[in-house]
């Protein structure tokens, strides 16, 4: 029986993906406690704390497929964690030498690490997943590079773009996070080994206590910190920060995409599969299900964000409750992720885009989209001031009158004086008022090289 989006038999795909469920499965958390518990025996026996012999005998012996699961649930809500039940499973497992599990460690040493070894797997996924959207985007941009459409501000008209200069600026971002994933995994995928108040003190006050801490590091492929971070959050805070931040970008080319698929823009639409987006009233109905799932997850994210910052406020060397956050939260954070990501790869890999429908657009309004060349062509003789006066006032007649701007233009003997018909026609081609849009996007498209 499910009870949430996430494990939802309808709906589990539509908000994660199967590789990212898997990483946040219960048997991975599990498993990843017990790559924690068995690595520490060994970097203890590497430093002299534990027998060699023991450290093997555990690594051997320890078998996660052979817990009692049943018992290990019930086990852990009565004592509020799983890593004392798991433990006393595993020493089962592991005889005489079970003795030096768990060694001079505290339970949130193991589930702290086998969190971020979690998120090691699934920040993999969101790297992967970020590169192929980059990937469709930078297709797209340098597709469209000459395409040109109708810039808007407060969805009004407002310059000509084309549509590969939006393109590219939806990658832009993505390409900041990538550089960001790469930082955030160098930063924040630390162990952690801290013991009962985070000092140690079980090892002892000399060196063999760090040297433990850095060889279960290394055993692990994590960072050895400075210091304990037992409340020191802001590790994870990042990681989830980031997440919903590329929620928050793709969002945004989302929110683009959909309006561009209504009836009134018709600019582009999703990929077409039979019966995606379809109405169970309307048969004419082709929803953008991919931007709507984007959206959702988008918003989702924020909200995850928001409980990872709750969870920062931790009182003095162990939380009271705040920790209990982020088992709920970092899961949930990585499966919103991977599926706004595997619905903007699949959205953007097929976009169907309407280029004569863009320049339709584009020339709706009659050429006002770009009543400011005009104004900068003459400026420099009528002084911005009162050239803005003047292309103003043109504007107002082509609206009133029901006439293109060209038109209009014509109809004032001093612009004519000054351009001549053959420079308002140039002046009042959208093509020709494109500004450093290509040169930007090309920019943006060969960038991948610096990948």
């Amino acid at each position: 029986m499910s009870s949430s989006v996430f494990d939802s038999f309808l709906y589990r795909d539509m908000f994660s993906t199967a590789d990212m469920r898997e990483v946040f499965s219960d048997t991975a958390f599990v498993r990843r406690m017990t790559d924690t518990e068995t690595a520490l025996a060994r970097a203890q026996a590497k430093v002299g704390i534990v027998p060699h012999e023991a450290a093997q005998r555990i690594t051997d012996r320890v078998r996660p497929a052979d817990l009692d699961l049943t018992r290990l649930r019930a086990d852990t809500e009565n004592v509020g964690y799983p890593v004392l039940p798991l433990v006393t499973q595993l020493a089962e497992q592991c005889g005489e030498a079970g003795g030096y599990l768990h060694w001079g460690a505290t339970t949130q040493d193991i589930m702290d690490t086998a969190t971020m070894l979690q998120c090691r797997d699934g920040l993999d996924l969101i790297a992967s997943a970020v590169d192929r959207v980059r990937a469709a985007l930078r297709r797209l941009a340098a597709e469209h590079i000459d395409t040109v459409t109708a810039g808007r501000t407060h969805l009004q008209h407002a310059l000509p773009v084309t549509f590969g200069f939006r393109a590219a600026v939806w990658v832009s971002a993505l390409d900041r996070h990538a550089e960001r994933l790469v930082q955030a995994r160098e930063r924040d995928l630390m162990v952690q080994f801290g013991g009962a108040a985070g000092t140690l003190a079980s090892l002892g006050p000399g060196p063999d206590a760090l040297a433990v801490r850095a060889a279960l590091a290394s055993e692990l492929g994590l960072r050895d910190p400075e210091i304990t971070w037992h409340v020191a959050r802001d590790g994870l805070n990042e990681i989830v920060a980031l997440l919903a931040a590329i929620g928050g970008s793709l969002g945004k080319i989302a929110w683009d995409v959909s309006m561009m698929c209504s009836s009134e823009f018709g600019e582009v639409a999703e990929p077409f599969v039979t019966g995606r987006g379809a109405s169970s009233t309307m048969p004419q109905k082709r929803n953008p299900i991919s931007s709507e799932l984007i959206v959702a997850a988008a918003k989702l994210l924020r909200d995850r964000a928001s409980s990872m910052l709750d969870a920062m406020m931790q009182d003095f060397e162990r939380a009271t409750g705040p920790w209990h956050l982020e088992w709920v939260t970092v899961p949930e954070a990585f499966q919103l992720a991977a599926s706004a990501l595997h619905q903007a790869e699949f959205m953007l890999t097929g976009l169907e885009v309407d280029i004569d429908r863009m320049r339709a657009n584009t020339a709706l309004t009659g050429g006002l989209i770009v009543a400011e060349a005009v104004m900068m062509a003459v400026a420099p003789v009528l002084g911005r001031q009162r050239a803005h006066e003047v292309v103003y006032e043109a504007c107002r007649d082509a609206i009133e009158q029901g006439q293109d701007l060209a038109t209009a233009l014509r109809r004032h003997p001093g612009l004519v004086a000054e351009l001549g018909h053959t420079r308002i026609d140039e002046l009042c081609d959208p093509a020709n008022y494109l500004g450093s849009a290509h040169a930007m996007t090309r920019d943006v498209v060969n960038s991948h090289s610096r990948d």
